[in-house]
C-alpha cells in the first residue's frame, strides 16, 4: 500500500473550529472599534460646537449676566445630530465700588448637550473674559 497525502476529516474539523473562534473574536473587535469610532465622532463634534458657541458667546458685548440661555444647534452643522446648549454669564470678580470704566471679570459657563443611543450626554465648558462697566452695567433694575 502506498501512502496517501492529505488531511483527514479530524484535522479539518480542529482547522474549522480554530477558525471559527479567530473570526469570532475579530469580529467582536472590529464591533467595538466601530462603536468606538462613532462615540468619538459625537465627542469631537460637539467640542467642535461648544467652541464655535463659546466664541459666540466671548465675543457678543451684550451677554446678559446672570440669566440661563439655551438654544440648539441647526441639525445641518451637527449632522443630524439631536443636540443644544445652555450658557450662563456671571461676574467673577470686580472691583469693590465699581465705576464705569473698570475693568470687570465675566465667568462664562456653558454646557452643551447631545442625545445618542436614547441617552443624553453633556459636555461642560467654563470661560472668562474681560470687559469694561458701561454706565448702564451699573444701573441697578427695577
Amino acid at each position: 500500500m502506498s501512502a496517501k497525502r492529505g488531511f483527514t476529516l479530524l484535522e479539518m474539523i480542529v482547522a474549522t473550529t480554530i477558525m471559527g473562534i479567530a473570526v469570532a473574536g475579530l469580529m467582536g473587535g472590529i464591533s467595538n472599534s466601530t462603536r468606538n469610532a462613532a462615540r468619538l465622532r459625537d465627542y469631537d463634534r460637539m467640542v467642535q460646537l461648544a467652541r464655535l458657541r463659546m466664541n459666540g458667546l466671548l465675543t457678543a458685548p451684550r451677554t446678559p449676566s446672570n440669566i440661563l440661555q439655551e438654544g440648539t444647534f441647526d441639525p445641518a452643522i451637527t449632522g443630524g445630530l439631536e443636540c443644544g446648549w445652555r450658557a450662563q454669564a456671571s461676574v467673577f470678580e470686580q472691583a469693590s465700588t465699581p465705576a464705569a470704566g473698570d475693568y470687570v471679570l465675566d465667568r462664562i459657563q456653558l454646557e452643551v448637550w447631545w442625545m445618542s443611543s436614547g441617552r443624553r450626554h453633556t459636555f461642560p465648558l467654563d470661560s472668562y473674559r474681560r470687559r469694561t462697566l458701561r454706565p448702564e452695567d451699573l444701573e441697578k433694575p427695577r
